[in-house]
């Protein structure tokens, strides 16, 4: 199994605060991992490594079998925040629009061609919002806006999916829905970083588990983080998976 990220002795601070601490790493393609760990624990900055977003003070990262700082072939990951749900959309654009954004790496400085317009609406189709595409972004709930932006990552045919509580503010039902979209997803192969802090949801649907506090606590599948002290070691006593059954 080829790697999609790996990071080798990984260390970040934010001035005199460290916020990762020597971790090391390997996702592999078409894994699906769930990254935990409690309240400013440096999950987010952890994701924001992998992707290039922030530079390690020590320690190398590649993506796609690249130094990541090299790397640029962007279209290949998409990226979904916590903020594109929170934030209420503010691109006064329709959602059709929005997901035609993740062809343009693909055309450069061409023109769109039908076949990019076939790809987008099959994105729509995938992700279920075919019936949305002429609304506006700012119009949706956060459910809907969510699955825009995942329908923009697969139309730009990422390879990587990166997550970052995507279901903040999100009912419970339009959650199991996405939560479903994603299991298809990864299983057409795509790769699936997820970062959530209902554990129990993690648990029932990555494959594999990276728990952090800092250092690593835990890089392995689900049942042996699920066996092992990892959760009570990063979070305290508090720490425990309830399992949610779907």
């Amino acid at each position: 199994m080829s790697a999609v990220v790996d990071l080798d002795g990984v260390t970040f601070s934010y001035g005199d605060s460290v916020a990762v601490r020597d971790v090391s790493l390997t996702i592999g393609s078409g894994e699906f991992l769930g990254l935990v760990g409690p309240n400013g624990s440096g999950k987010t900055t952890l994701l924001h490594l992998m992707l290039g977003l922030h530079s390690p003070d020590s320690g190398s990262i590649e993506l796609f079998g690249q130094p990541v700082e090299e790397f640029d072939q962007g279209e290949r990951i998409g990226y979904v925040s916590q903020q594109s749900t929170n934030r209420g959309g503010t691109m006064p654009v329709t959602v059709r629009e929005a997901v035609t954004m993740g062809r343009f790496a693909h055309a450069g400085r061409s023109r769109l061609s039908d076949e990019d317009g076939e790809i987008v609406e099959q994105a729509l189709e995938t992700v279920g919002i075919t019936d949305l595409a002429d609304r506006r972004i700012n119009q949706l709930s956060g459910g809907q806006r969510q699955r825009a932006y995942i329908a923009r990552a697969v139309a730009s045919e990422a390879d990587l999916l990166a997550l970052d509580e995507p279901t903040v503010g999100v009912d419970a039902e339009s959650r199991d829905a996405f939560y479903r979209l994603l299991d298809s997803l990864n299983d057409r192969g795509i790769t699936i970083v997820l970062i959530e802090h209902d554990i129990g949801v993690v648990t029932d649907r990555a494959e594999r588990i990276a728990c952090i506090n800092t250092e690593l606590f835990h890089h392995g599948d689900t049942e042996s983080f699920v066996e092992s002290d990892a959760l009570e070691e990063a979070y305290g006593s508090t720490g425990r998976v309830v399992h949610h059954h779907h």
